[in-house]
């Protein structure tokens, strides 16, 4: 592979913001037909290198070139997306940009080409065919865009870099919102495209994927290049050793021993369009008992999670805790009850930003004898409380004082782990419970929460990494289109089977799981 045309060379670049390097000196080469596979914990540098890549930032050192016409590197302009584009680099972003009311042709012409000009939509036509012929990028290419499975519309953005005749594509976490089969024909759409001579970087924290799919993998660590590997030669305890710095130990689960039946969702709907809507679910979280719940984003997940929260009521059915019924409880009476959550999306659910860290860390808890004493605060009881939580957490920051807004997203998700697991509750949702964690980080979130399942905690794990579901789950659920469906045992799985599912094929009835 080294042996091939440099298509895209990246020369010592460096990005400062103030006091921060968030790239430091860092040089990579993307090679005709080479897939070289992006790796590196949150912050450690991935986004700011490819907004330095097209143009979004200018880099303060370095430069960035790309294989012209003429058969040598030409070096990039800074500051300038159009240069990028016209040099032939396209990228998939995680969240699609597609017009949803045009049809599949029109979001690839669009932006290229005026729409209603005269003959263009088959000469247009006429490329794409060839493309798709070449590609294996099957698609109906006259369907509205909003009528199109998530496959099928990463398809279409795919499509629009290739018309655009890209020589280099960048995917930001493309399988975040796929199937595992969905996923592996995406694979196999990369692995023809690198044939034809196309290079791609791929960007992923799912260390499987990576090894299934690249030639190549790079790994940021802090704003540096921690060091390269050949993917036949790596494995996963190399990428997550480089990634972090140092050893990471491995979490093993044992088998659970379920008890009784903490929480129970009885036929429960929640009416409404999209990701939040629920058809009669049926769901038992039983003590001493992790259940993974899978499926593609925007199933009903959301809802879920809002119920078991107090977020929202449900239109039909009984929600019920210790075998009493709560169908109207708001949030404050769960917590008082012992239900805890971790939020999905930490930064505006989780913490208040201008609060400090002890603040955050008591929030849930205020009137509580633990923090209030004849009704007023006890500021010496939450700073204790939270310089414990930072020392046991591993929380990174200046002190208990110090407002959550300068916590890095890691440091966040682990001031919430902290909040929710000091107080020893109950019953856990953990909805996303390691996203842009490092994987030394995501270990020590997994072996907390399997110690709370130890302890008699029923858990909800709500996550769309699978194999975060098969290192944290006694048993399966699967979400399609706001229905569960009951997948068993996980040691009876695997990942065809859940995938299946995710996309709609139920194992069980759907809408019984218990």
């Amino acid at each position: 592979m080294t042996d091939a045309p440099v298509l895209l060379s990246l020369q010592n670049i460096t990005k400062r913001f103030g006091p921060l390097i968030a790239n430091n000196a860092i040089s990579l080469d993307l090679h005709r037909g080479e897939i070289l596979a992006l790796l590196g914990e949150n912050g450690a540098g991935k986004t700011t290198l490819m907004n330095i890549l097209f143009g979004h930032y200018v880099q303060d050192e370095g430069d960035v070139r790309v294989l012209a016409d003429h058969g040598a590197l030409a070096t990039l302009p800074p500051g300038s997306p159009g240069a990028a584009l016209k040099a032939g680099l396209g990228m998939v972003h995680q969240h699609f940009t597609l017009a949803e009311n045009l049809s599949g042709l029109d979001n690839i012409r669009l932006g290229t080409e005026p729409l209603l000009s005269f003959g263009r939509e088959a000469t247009a036509r006429a490329k794409v065919k060839k493309i798709t012929a070449e590609s294996g990028l099957d698609v109906d290419l006259d369907r509205r865009v909003a009528d199109l499975t998530v496959g099928e519309k990463q398809r279409i953005e795919i499509l629009k870099a290739l018309y655009r005749d890209a020589k280099v594509l960048i995917l930001d976490e493309p399988t975040a919102v796929l199937t595992p089969q969905e996923a592996e024909g995406l694979f196999v759409v990369l692995r023809r495209l690198a044939e034809n001579g196309l290079g791609v970087i791929f960007i992923s924290h799912k260390l499987g994927e990576v090894l299934a799919v690249s030639h190549r993998i790079l790994v940021l660590r802090a704003g540096t290049k921690a060091g390269e590997l050949v993917t036949a030669k790596a494995d996963r305890r190399a990428i997550a050793d480089l990634m972090v710095g140092k050893a990471v130990a491995e979490v093993v689960r044992i088998p659970a021993l379920p008890g009784e039946t903490l929480m129970e969702f009885d036929g429960v709907s929640l009416n409404g369009a999209g990701r939040q809507a629920l058809s009669g679910v049926n769901l038992k979280l039983r003590s001493g008992e992790i259940v993974g719940l899978a499926g593609v984003s925007g199933n009903g997940q959301s809802g879920i999670a809002a119920l078991i929260s107090g977020l929202a009521v449900p239109s039909s059915g009984t929600l019920r805790l210790y075998g009493e019924a709560i169908t109207k409880a708001s949030p404050r009476d769960l917590v008082e009850a012992g239900v805890a959550r971790m939020p999905e999306d930490r930064q505006h659910d989780g913490v208040v930003g201008t609060m400090s860290v002890a603040d955050n860390i008591a929030i849930e808890e205020v009137r509580s004898p633990a923090f209030s004493k004849m009704g007023l605060l006890d500021r010496k009881a939450m700073r204790e409380r939270a310089t414990s939580a930072i020392s046991g957490y591993d929380v990174r920051c200046p002190g208990p004082d110090a407002e959550a807004r300068l916590l890095s997203g890691g440091n966040v998700q682990k001031l919430i782990l902290a909040r929710v697991l000091e107080r020893e509750p109950r019953v856990i949702l953990a909805n996303q419970p390691t996203r842009g964690l490092d994987v030394g980080a995501q270990a020590e979130v997994h072996r907390r929460i399997l110690a709370a399942r130890d302890r008699g905690a029923a858990v909800l794990v709500i996550s769309e990494d699978l194999d975060e579901l098969f290192a944290l789950a006694d048993r399966f659920v699967v979400v399609h289109a706001g229905e569960l469906a009951d997948a068993g045992s996980s040691e009876s799985l695997d990942r065809g089977t859940i995938g299946l599912m995710m996309a709609g094929q139920a194992r069980t009835p759907v809408g019984i799981a218990s």
